[in-house]
């Protein structure tokens, strides 16, 4: 797979464990880059496509082996990136998306357990080269993120029944991702107010507009 460089487009993702307020940011970021003039394709992992769709269905509400997950997750990706990802950022759209393979290595590595290399294997075979411009890692404590979901009112899905312990590790592997690669990955303090988590975004993302 070509290198995301050689795309007009420009390809963000949002990333973060569940309750830190990544998707709530999604929508926004979306309208704030409307508004630039930017025609924007908004989409979310795992879906984004119709058979994306129905596999998320499956991933969030039934049990499963550990590599089962992982390697659904990884088909419902390369179907999304084949039907809407690459075609978006060919023509020269930009594509903001509500998780990408960093949240493979976060929950399916650092929450379940996976080994690194399988992972690392899947991401080649998947995707190549190509990785996001940019990814903004909303970071809370799972603790306060914990309470976040509580209030939402939403019934749990599979991933979100999980103890504190397990997006403890979560944390900690998105964490040791962007420590990783700075370059590509910011770190958003999501305990801070709306308002403050808002600017740091369009601060940034406005650097790449």
């Amino acid at each position: 797979m070509t290198d995301i460089k050689q795309f007009p487009g420009k390809f963000i993702t949002l990333e973060g464990i569940d309750g830190a307020g990544k998707s709530t940011h999604h929508g926004w970021l979306v309208e704030f880059l409307r508004q630039q003039g930017k025609s924007v394709v908004a989409t979310r992992e795992p879906g984004g496509t119709p058979l994306g769709e129905a596999l998320r269905e499956i991933l969030l509400h039934h049990p499963m082996h550990l590599e089962t997950e992982a390697l659904l997750m990884f088909a419902a990706r390369r179907e999304h990136l084949e039907q809407v990802i690459l075609p978006a950022l060919a023509r020269g759209g930009w594509v903001v998306s509500d998780r990408f393979t960093d949240a493979s290595f976060a929950y399916q590595g650092g929450g379940r357990g996976l080994a690194e290399n399988r992972l690392k294997t899947l991401e080649t075979w998947v995707q190549g080269n190509l990785q996001p411009d940019l990814t903004l890692l909303f970071d809370a404590p799972s603790d306060i993120a914990q309470k976040r979901r509580n209030a939402s009112g939403n019934a749990p899905d599979r991933f979100e029944q999980e103890q504190s312990a397990f997006f403890d590790r979560v944390r900690r592997a998105y964490l040791e991702r962007a420590q990783a690669e700075p370059e590509r990955i910011v770190i958003i303090d999501s305990t801070l107010g709306l308002a403050e988590i808002k600017n740091k975004p369009e601060q940034i993302v406005s650097t790449i507009c």
